[in-house]
């Protein structure tokens, strides 16, 4: 199988965004769930999209895993690299954007590697090096508050720079607009004055296809799915792939099972869509501290799922309001509160598998990759999009049979998508 276009991702929502938006743009795509085993037979496509789930880990983890599937990417045939972050930036001060950036890249000196969080499609945008959400500052948002990589600095270029080897620049706006050549110059000016990295503006559609054409031609790019729109667009245009739209027919064929909800966000979003489940469908809010205490409100929940899951949907819920979560992680440390969470929702979807559920709904990147490295998913094919940034996902050597999964971004979605994602699950 050889490839264009391959992509790290840090977590596996992020990465179904991507795969998503790679789809919609032309591109055939599947995403693996960490380096495939060489016995997977994976389809012929474009680009290929690597899951990991290195946003939270410590840096030099996530630079080893990171470098090893770029190397697993090149020898497939890769001609660019995407580290696709959070639209959101989230890290810290110590990670690990910065690092696995400065890895992929080699620390050459020979580019300097393109950087936006930029997806204008969710309401990201950059102007300045500053990232907004919608109308406000990602410090000044409720996104600030990411339960274990907040972000308080919408200033871009400084966050970069505090986690970076090397000097971090700015493409502004005005550099953008006025088209390729011009992006191409700034690089040039900067790497001159030893940044490594920049930056990017990008408030348009427009504006990622300018970048994508520019990154398109480099080594690697860090970014969110709107760089990847870009990538793919100018992959498109350069006539190196046919344009291709839509899901596959093999993507979307029914499975059957019976269908379960499982959330661990505690984003807004998330919040209020399970207050608009509780209207439809049978929700247990799971206790965080008893979930600390031990297996007690685990098998408790499953019980609660046993005695109603063959009538319909039910949902999971281990979500809880940034309050609740602050306390939590005052009172038993960050790392242990969320470890116990993650341990606790994969737990959970893995005995809901074993009763029969084919048909899950994922909420909260963290929750999601630990589910699914529960349940020893090798990849996914690429179905329809349920929601901006969510798509319908199909199995692929999936030791429990096929399977179809929604692995949702604690922020992404509208008020009523677990119905709306139930409903293209069939």
């Amino acid at each position: 199988m050889a490839i264009l276009l391959g992509s790290i991702a840090d977590d596996y929502t992020g990465a179904s965004d991507l795969a998503n938006t790679l789809m919609k743009n032309g591109l055939r795509t599947v995403q693996t769930v960490g380096i495939p085993d060489p016995s997977l037979a994976l389809p012929d496509v474009d680009a290929v999209v690597v899951s990991l789930k290195i946003r939270s880990v410590a840096a030099a983890e996530a630079v080893a895993a990171a470098t090893a599937a770029d190397g697993w990417l090149r020898k497939r045939g890769a001609i660019h690299v995407l580290y696709k972050i959070c639209s959101t930036f989230d890290s810290t001060d110590t990670g690990n954007i910065g690092p696995v950036t400065n890895a992929l890249s080699g620390g050459s000196a020979d580019s300097v590697v393109l950087v936006t969080p930029a997806f204008p499609e969710t309401g990201r945008t950059v102007y300045l090096g500053h990232l907004f959400v919608g109308e406000q500052l990602l410090n000044e948002s409720p996104l600030k508050d990411h339960p274990l990589n907040p972000m308080h600095d919408a200033n871009l270029v400084r966050v970069m720079a505090r986690q970076s080897r090397g000097a971090v620049g700015l493409v502004g706006l005005s550099t953008v607009s006025d088209g390729p050549e011009a992006v191409k110059t700034r690089l040039e000016t900067l790497r001159a004055t030893g940044v490594t990295a920049a930056i990017a503006d990008a408030i348009f559609e427009r504006d990622l296809e300018t970048l994508g054409t520019v990154a398109l031609q480099t080594w690697v790019s860090t970014g969110a799915s709107g760089l990847g729109l870009g990538l793919a667009r100018a992959l498109v245009r350069s006539g190196q792939v046919p344009l291709r739209t839509g899901a596959t027919a093999d993507a979307i064929r029914p499975v059957g099972g019976l269908a379960a909800i499982v959330a661990g966000s505690c984003s807004k979003a998330t919040l209020q869509q399970l207050a608009i489940a509780e209207q439809s469908m049978p929700v247990l809010r799971l206790d965080p501290e008893r979930l600390l205490a031990g297996s007690e409100e685990i098998n408790a929940a499953i019980s609660w799922a046993g005695d109603r899951i063959s009538a319909g949907p039910i949902v999971i819920a281990a979500s809880a309001a940034p309050e609740m979560v602050s306390q939590l992680q005052s009172r038993y440390g960050r790392d242990a509160s969320g470890h116990a969470i993650e341990s606790a929702t994969s737990s959970i979807a893995a005995e809901l598998v074993a009763r029969g559920v084919r048909r899950m709904v994922i909420a909260g990147g963290e929750t999601s990759g630990a589910a699914v490295d529960r349940l020893g998913i090798p990849a996914f094919l690429i179905g329809p999009e349920i929601a901006p940034g969510v798509p319908v996902l199909r199995t692929i050597g999936n030791v429990q049979g096929d399977m179809l999964l929604a692995l949702k971004s604690g922020n992404f979605g509208g008020g009523d998508f677990f119905a709306a994602a139930l409903a293209m699950m069939h």
